[in-house]
């Protein structure tokens, strides 16, 4: 059976925008995949809530992808789904578009090195809406987060081409909810989880 890592932050974890719980399994995008999938891959849910990509957060090492990672080398995986990003744009860590994707390829490179055998599938995030302003996020995310959540997609996609990964953008899938302009609801779960089985067929097929 191939295995398949769903490596991401609070919108592969499930976090509710209505309520700030976790969406149960048969919810959330990731925990979908393991009912489509049950005959033909398994899926490993590893999302993480205000989890960034490559910045250090100070939270500690469970909130840093390119920390938190490690805890699943010693695993073989056919496909690493990386769904994670959004958070390094955070007021608190002040880096640039530049820096931002100086940061992100490293990160891709890390996962590439200490995974030789899989394929890795960059998964771009939705862009943010100005509704995260007048939300609790409204202190972590400002104008400035906004204006370069836009050129995200540009960048993994970017990335992607040139460290030779697939690439998905979250935003030819559906959007940012407005409740929180970060997080998705029921509805976009669903959506995100039949775009990502659809992909990982392609790639595991093909």
């Amino acid at each position: 059976m191939k295995k398949i890592l769903c490596f991401g932050d609070s919108n592969t974890y499930g976090f509710n925008p209505a309520d700030g719980s976790r969406f149960p399994e048969n919810i959330r995008w990731s925990g979908r995949l393991k009912k489509f999938a049950s005959s033909k891959y398994e899926i490993i849910e590893a999302g993480g809530n205000n989890r960034t990509a490559f910045c250090e957060n100070p939270q500690g090492k469970e909130f840093t992808g390119y920390k938190v990672i490690e805890k699943y080398y010693q695993e073989r995986y056919d496909l690493i789904i990386l769904a994670i990003g959004i958070n390094d744009i955070q007021t608190f860590y002040n880096i640039s578009v530049e820096d931002f994707q100086k940061g992100l390829e490293n990160f891709v490179k890390l996962v590439k090195s200490s995974f030789l055998d899989s394929k890795i599938l960059l998964v771009a995030p939705s862009i943010l809406k100005k509704v995260i302003l007048k939300s609790c996020f409204g202190t972590l995310f400002d104008e400035n987060s906004i204006e370069k959540s836009l050129k995200l997609s540009e960048i993994y996609q970017k990335t992607a081409k040139k460290l030779d990964c697939e690439f998905m953008d979250l935003n030819n899938v559906t959007e940012s909810s407005d409740i929180d302009g970060l997080h998705y609801t029921e509805e976009q779960h669903e959506k995100i989880s039949h775009a990502v089985f659809q992909k990982i067929c392609k790639i595991i097929c093909d």
